[in-house]
């Protein structure tokens, strides 16, 4: 055993060890070697302007001068406030109360609680949770129960409580999607939807139209139905827009966000919610109180890098580099749309993704652990999901880096796929 470290969705057994990472940098990460990797996939989502952004880092370097962790219960630090009047600003209208955490899936478990506590604080027998099918909002238990189920989390399956699911709208489909989620919602026992605005990423990269996204807010509305907005991998820009939920005209009742929170940098998340949620919290009660932490909630040092995120969009032309980005990447993928060895070429904002043609599709096909060690031997960072090719770039990427993973997408379809 070389090393004791245990990586996330790894299978050691057929794994070859993992390069060491000594340096990042822009689009890049760096070995100890000093070879350089193209970040295609922004570190799993989170890297928004590049690597290393040197308005973060120093950000972070001098609110260590100042503050380290300090208990959020009872007490509160400038970063932690200015950045949630920043977010409040930058949200979809209503949303105006945040709640930190430290991770996407705490985000949406603390979405969760707070949407049963909602109904619980008002007396009403509320507790079914309404999810989309292929949908993935975390790995701790609440996000895995309203995830897909399958071999993510088949093995915990004791452990996850019952949902009630709807069909992804796919297209010529749309209309079964909101007849399920309307029967879904009969009977006022649903207390929540909570779906992945736009595009949902593990399920592999699905994307449906703001317009599916619009009718369903109405439906929980007319409903009584809570609506969660699961921003975590679609927020900051993802889809072209700072948050997905823009682009259909709505405000949810609960928005999670972390990743692109922080411009990718440090770990936080935040759930902003409406007034509605926080006042059927809100008693003399104490037993009506929302009673969830963790130790680091609201770590001072991740605020500040979140704040210090919040003014690189407010004082760079970043939307300026996400609308390039998203016209790149529609120009490229477009080039997809007959080859045979590729089907559904798709493209939400600064999103693509494609279907390679193998035998045995699914998370576990063959082709997905060949093509990523494709490309890593030629210094790019892509990591499919199954036989699903994605790119996802930090908005700092040129068009020549694209022209490099394009090309060498092409030359994975040769090597990897089969054609109808």
């Amino acid at each position: 055993m070389n090393s004791p470290v245990w990586h996330p969705f790894t299978q050691h057994a057929t794994e070859p060890a993992p390069p060491l990472i000594a340096r990042t940098e822009g689009a890049y990460l760096e070995t100890a070697e000093g070879r350089r990797i193209l970040d295609a996939i922004s570190s799993w989502w989170v890297i928004t302007h590049g690597h290393r952004h040197p308005a973060i880092m120093s950000a972070i370097r001098a609110a260590s001068e100042e503050l380290d962790q300090l208990i959020f219960a009872g007490f509160t630090h400038p970063y932690a406030e200015a950045l949630a009047r920043e977010l409040v600003t930058l949200a979809p209208p209503g949303l105006i109360r945040v709640f930190y955490s430290d991770s996407g899936s705490t985000s949406v478990e603390v979405a969760l609680k707070m949407a049963l506590g909602t109904f619980r604080n008002k007396g009403e027998a509320r507790h079914r949770i309404v999810v989309m099918e292929a949908s993935y909002h975390g790995d701790t238990i609440g996000a895995m129960s309203v995830g897909a189920r399958g071999v993510f989390n088949a093995a915990y399956e004791p452990l996850l409580f019952e949902v009630d699911r709807i069909p992804f709208p796919a297209p010529g489909k749309e209309q079964e999607t909101l007849d399920a989620f309307e029967a879904a919602t009969r009977g006022g026992k649903a207390a929540a939807l909570i779906i992945e605005p736009l595009v949902l990423g593990a399920g592999g990269m699905l994307m449906y139209p703001p317009a599916i996204l619009s009718e369903l807010s109405r439906i929980a509305r007319e409903t009584g139905t809570l609506f969660i907005a699961d921003e975590v991998m679609t927020g900051w820009g993802r889809t072209g827009t700072m948050f997905a939920c823009e682009q259909a005209g709505i405000s949810p009742d609960i928005l999670c966000t972390s990743k692109g929170l922080t411009g990718g940098a440090i770990p936080l998340a935040a759930t902003l919610a409406s007034e509605e949620v926080f006042a059927a919290h809100y008693s003399q009660d104490r037993s009506r109180t929302f009673f969830h932490s963790s130790s680091y909630t609201a770590n001072p040092i991740a605020c500040a890098a979140g704040l210090a995120n919040v003014k690189v969009w407010q004082q760079e032309p970043v939307a300026e580099r996400v609308a390039a980005l998203c016209a790149m990447q529609a120009e490229r993928i477009a080039q997809f749309a007959d080859d045979g060895r590729f089907e559904n070429a798709r493209r939400c904002g600064t999103i693509t993704a494609l279907d390679l043609k193998v035998p045995g599709a699914g998370y576990l096909a063959e082709a997905g652990p060949k093509m990523r060690a494709f490309f890593l031997e030629q210094g790019l960072l892509v990591r499919p999901l199954g036989n699903v090719l994605y790119l996802m770039p930090p908005y700092c990427v040129t068009a020549d880096e694209l022209d490099r993973l394009y090309a060498a997408i092409h030359e994975a379809g040769d090597r990897f796929g089969s054609p109808s």
